[in-house]
C-alpha cells in the first residue's frame, strides 16, 4: 500500500524500508500504473538537476524495489520494456467514491 501523504509503503501489511529515491521512483510508477514510463521521465521526476541519463542508477533503484516489494519474485510488480522504460504492472485500486480534487492517498501493493 502506497500512502502518498505519509510517503510510506507497506507490503503485505509490513512497512517497506525505502530510500527517498526508491520511494520517488515507486510513487511515480504507481501513480502511472499500467502506463509505460520512460527512463527519461523517471530521471526527470527524481532529480532536480540535469543528470547523466546513461547512468545505471535508475536500474539499481528498480532492482532494489523489485527485491523489496517482491522478495519471492511472484508478483513481478515492475516490468521492464526493453529500450523504452518501465511499467508498474499491478492495477491501481481506486476507491469507488473519491472526493473531488483529492488524489488517492493510498494504493495497494502485494495484495493488500
Amino acid at each position: 500500500m502506497l500512502d502518498t501523504t505519509a510517503q510510506t509503503v507497506h507490503v503485505n501489511g509490513q512497512p517497506a524500508d525505502l530510500t527517498s529515491y526508491e520511494y520517488k521512483v515507486l510513487e511515480y510508477l504507481m501513480l502511472h500504473a499500467g502506463e509505460l514510463v520512460s527512463k527519461a521521465d523517471l530521471t526527470e521526476h527524481i532529480y532536480q538537476q540535469d543528470f547523466d541519463r546513461d547512468s545505471n542508477v535508475l536500474e539499481v533503484f528498480i532492482g532494489r524495489l523489485r527485491r523489496k516489494l517482491d522478495p519471492e519474485n511472484s508478483l513481478k510488480p515492475i516490468e521492464t520494456v526493453r529500450g523504452r522504460g518501465y511499467r508498474f504492472a499491478i492495477p491501481r485500486n481506486e476507491p469507488e467514491q473519491q472526493q473531488q480534487a483529492a488524489p488517492p492517498p493510498q494504493q495497494n501493493v502485494g495484495g493488500q
